[in-house]
C-alpha cells in the first residue's frame, strides 16, 4: 500500500514539473528559468518576454552618459509594455554598469548573456562596445549601440547605430561651421589616444580643405588619456595664432577643463563640440557661465519645440526629478523603439533563439525608415551606419537652445 501512494505521489509530482516545464517565457534555450505564479501566467499568454540587455557606464568618468541612456531607454520600455509590448511579448530590460572599460563592459556582457539577454542595446561608449561587438559576432546576438560613434564599432554585420558615426560627425562640423560662416581662423584639439575623437578629428580636417574659402585650420595640437587635465599650452598657441574657434571633438569632462583654463587665461573663442560634450552643464561643480555660447552638433536639443521631442522630455523629467534629458537619453529611447519596430517588422517573437533574431532584425532594420527624436526618416545601410540629418545647439543662460 505505501508503495502504491508513493507511486501516486511520484507521478503527481512528475506530472507538475511537465507542466511547469512548458510555461517558460520562450527566452534563448537554455537562458531563463519558467516564471511562477498569475503574472507568468499572463505573460505567456500575451506572447512570452523579451530580453533585452544594455551596457554602459554609471559611475566614473562618463556616468552621465550611461545614466542617460538607462533611464532613456527604461522610459522607451515602460511605454512600450504599457502599450501591449513588442507584438504582445513584453520587454524584460535589464542594465549593467561597465565603467566605460572595455574589460568591465565585457564581463557585463557575459552576465547579461547568463540573465538570457536575446538583444543587446549597446554599449554606451566606443571602446567598450568595440571589445563587446568581438562577443556579439561570435554569439551571433542582435546589437544596436544608442551612442559608440566609432566606424570600428559596426565592424560586425551583426551591429548597428543610432548615433552618426564619428566621420559623419567631423565632415558635419566642417560643413556646418562653413555654411554658417562661423570662424576664419579654426584650432583643432583633440585626444589621439581616443578612437572615437581621432576620427572626428581626421574628417574634420579633411572636410575643412572644402571650406578653405570660409576658414582655414592654423594650429591643431593633441592630448592622451594620460596628460587630460592641463591644457595651457594648447591654448596658448591657439590664442597665439588667433584663432577665433576651436573644435573640440571629446567629451564633456575634458571639456570643462579647456573651458575652465581658457577663461583663466582670457582666451574667447567659440568653443565649438560634437555628441561627447553634451551633458557638460551637468559636471558637477562646473561653472555654466564658462560654457556660454558653445555649440554643439547633435541630432537632439531638449527645447525643440515638436511635439514628440515635447512629449518626450516632460515624461523624462517627471520620471527623473526634473531632470532635462541629453542626447544620450534621446539615442536610447529612439533605440528601444527602433528594436521595436524591427522586431514587429521581422516577426520575431520571443521564444526564437538568438540567433534567428538576430537575422530578422537585421534584415528588418535595414528596411525601416523612423521618425524618432533623434531624426526623422533614419535608414540604415547593411554596414550599421544610420543616415540621418544633424542638428546645432548653442548654450545659453545656462541652458541648451537650438540653432537654425
Amino acid at each position: 500500500m505505501k508503495k502504491k501512494i508513493a507511486s501516486l505521489v511520484l507521478a503527481t509530482l512528475l506530472a507538475a514539473t511537465a507542466v511547469a516545464g512548458c510555461g517558460g517565457s520562450g527566452s534563448t534555450a537554455g537562458s531563463s528559468k519558467a516564471a511562477a505564479g498569475s503574472s507568468a501566467a499572463g505573460s505567456a499568454a500575451a506572447g512570452g518576454t523579451i530580453k533585452i540587455g544594455s551596457i554602459g557606464p554609471v559611475t566614473g568618468a562618463a556616468a552621465l552618459y550611461g545614466e542617460a541612456v538607462k533611464n532613456g531607454a527604461q522610459l522607451a520600455v515602460d511605454e512600450i509594455n504599457a502599450a501591449g509590448g513588442i507584438a504582445g511579448a513584453k520587454i524584460e530590460f535589464k542594465f549593467e554598469d561597465d565603467e566605460h572599460d572595455p574589460e568591465k563592459s565585457v564581463n557585463a556582457y557575459n552576465t547579461l548573456k547568463d540573465w538570457g539577454m536575446q538583444i543587446l542595446m549597446g554599449t554606451v561608449t566606443t571602446n567598450p562596445c568595440i571589445a563587446v561587438t568581438e562577443k556579439t559576432a561570435a554569439d551571433k546576438m542582435f546589437q544596436l549601440t544608442p551612442s559608440a560613434s566609432s566606424q570600428d564599432v559596426i565592424a560586425k554585420d551583426n551591429v548597428f547605430q543610432v548615433c552618426f558615426t564619428d566621420p559623419n560627425q567631423g565632415i558635419a562640423s566642417a560643413k556646418y561651421i562653413g555654411e554658417k560662416k562661423l570662424a576664419t581662423k579654426v584650432a583643432v584639439l583633440y585626444n589621439s589616444s581616443d578612437v572615437y575623437s581621432k576620427g572626428i578629428y581626421e574628417k574634420f580636417v579633411e572636410e575643412a580643405k572644402n571650406q578653405s574659402s570660409v576658414f582655414s585650420i592654423v594650429a591643431e595640437e593633441a592630448f592622451t588619456d594620460e596628460s587630460k587635465t592641463d591644457f595651457s599650452a594648447q591654448l596658448n598657441k591657439f590664442k597665439s595664432v588667433g584663432a577665433d574657434l576651436v573644435f573640440c571633438p571629446f567629451y564633456y569632462q575634458e571639456a570643462s577643463v579647456v573651458l575652465k583654463q581658457a577663461s583663466d587665461m582670457k582666451f574667447a573663442p567659440t568653443f565649438f563640440g560634437v555628441d561627447g560634450m553634451d551633458g557638460i552643464l551637468d559636471v558637477e561643480n562646473f561653472d555654466k557661465k564658462l560654457a556660454e555660447n558653445v555649440v554643439l552638433l547633435t541630432p537632439f536639443v531638449a527645447d525643440a519645440t515638436d511635439e514628440k521631442t515635447q512629449k518626450f522630455v516632460a515624461a523624462y523629467k517627471k520620471a527623473y526629478n526634473n531632470v532635462t534629458p541629453i542626447q544620450f537619453a534621446a539615442d536610447a529611447y529612439d533605440a528601444i523603439y527602433i528594436i521595436k519596430e524591427a522586431a514587429e517588422k521581422g516577426g520575431v517573437n520571443a521564444s526564437m533563439k538568438t540567433d534567428e533574431i538576430c537575422e530578422k532584425m537585421k534584415a528588418a532594420i535595414t528596411a525601416l525608415s523612423f521618425d524618432g527624436l533623434t531624426g526623422t526618416s533614419m535608414k540604415w545601410s547593411t554596414d550599421g551606419a544610420v543616415n540621418k540629418e544633424p542638428k546645432a545647439m548653442v548654450i545659453k543662460n545656462g541652458a541648451y537652445t537650438a540653432m537654425n
